[in-house]
């Protein structure tokens, strides 16, 4: 039977101070549930030792887990620092040192005290990037204070292909221990993809006020300043986001070249009443940018949940997708973007996603 601690001690003093049995005990607290034989191991114990503390073993001495297999595993843990492509798994360092795998588990979590933490994907900062986005992060919080924000409409353009992108770490597939690889199908063992798979590049942009509907380019088509200017902003975005917003808005966009090409700059100088311009804002931060952060990465995670025949079912998957996404999403990560913007300063411009909560 378990016994919670406070039970124990409790026990102790009774047995201890005044002599009680097991058997005045569950007749004296029969609510606690206690049954004899329990109380009997307990009793035996504390008259022996005068304690309810567990007892150290005399066990055998360690074979495996040893100092020396302890600073092995250490050494080839923490080599992988500062060292792309050379993580070892804990199976790799089983293999290496000749140790099962969960003795090698057991050095890492409770020798060692290491946990693993997972890499992410980020964009490489240069010291002109780190200082240009520490001083613009401190203009954009000064010239948005929070009651402007929900004016501001975030854009950005996202290509997406037919091939699902791959994340072999997560594409796992289980068989009977007894299988052997080889005898698996390769049908189920294998992800293909085409070498060069047909892609839809999309435009969007979102704010606390609504957002437009996805603007596509048709295949083939390079998206220059012209083009930027006269079909994606001229045609489809500004019309929609004065249909919702009539001139009581702010256009941010990224740094693209066809964003900060001056012809762009003098249109939207000319045809919006105000924008958030290249001199402005970071470059290089998709972390700054709502659609960025939150928004593409939804819409990519809901598009590739069944295979993509074409191009055409693509274009049917996005826009089923984005009339489902709800607008309470769009505002929960708008609401992150000062937020976002003040640790981006805490960090010396530097990259701060893994400090947010």
């Amino acid at each position: 039977m378990v016994f919670s601690s406070e039970d124990k001690i409790f026990i102790k003093n009774l047995v201890l101070l005044k002599g009680y049995s097991s058997r005045r005990l569950i007749k004296e607290f029969p609510q606690k549930g206690w049954n004899k034989n329990g109380l009997d191991v307990l009793l035996r114990k504390i008259r022996k030792t005068a304690s309810v503390d567990r007892q150290p073993g005399s066990g055998r001495p360690r074979s495996v887990r040893t100092p020396e297999n302890i600073d092995a595993v250490n050494d080839l843990v923490l080599s992988q620092e500062g060292a792309p492509q050379t993580h070892r798994t804990t199976r790799q360092i089983q293999r290496e040192i000749g140790m099962s795998k969960g003795t090698v588990y057991r050095v890492i979590h409770d020798d060692l005290q290491l946990k693993c933490l997972k890499k992410r994907r980020a964009q490489l900062l240069s010291t002109c990037n780190t200082d240009s986005r520490l001083e613009r992060c401190k203009q954009l919080l000064r010239k948005f204070p929070e009651h402007i924000v929900p004016f501001i409409w975030f854009s950005d353009e996202k290509l997406f292909t037919v091939a699902p992108p791959i994340n072999a770490q997560n594409d796992r597939l289980y068989v009977s221990t007894t299988t052997l690889k080889r005898n698996v199908d390769a049908n189920r063992l294998l992800r293909t993809r085409p070498t060069f798979s047909r892609s839809l590049m999309v435009s969007v942009a979102v704010s606390k006020l609504g957002c437009t509907e996805l603007f596509f380019v048709e295949p083939g088509v390079k998206v220059n300043g012209e083009y930027y200017r006269n079909i994606l902003l001229m045609e489809q975005m500004l019309p929609a986001i004065r249909g919702m917003s009539s001139d009581l808005f702010i256009l941010q966009q990224d740094s693209a070249p066809a964003h900060r090409a001056k012809d762009t700059i003098a249109l939207l100088r000319r045809e919006t009443p105000s924008f958030i311009g290249p001199e402005l804002w970071p470059a290089n931060s998709p972390d700054l940018n709502p659609v960025d952060y939150r928004i593409w990465g939804l819409i990519q995670e809901r598009v590739y949940q069944t295979a993509i025949r074409d191009i055409d079912e693509l274009k049917e998957r996005l826009i089923v997708v984005w009339a489902q996404l709800k607008q309470s999403v769009i505002d929960k990560a708008i609401e992150q973007w000062r937020p976002r913007l003040r640790a981006c300063v805490q960090a010396k411009g530097h990259h701060f996603e893994h400090l947010l909560k």
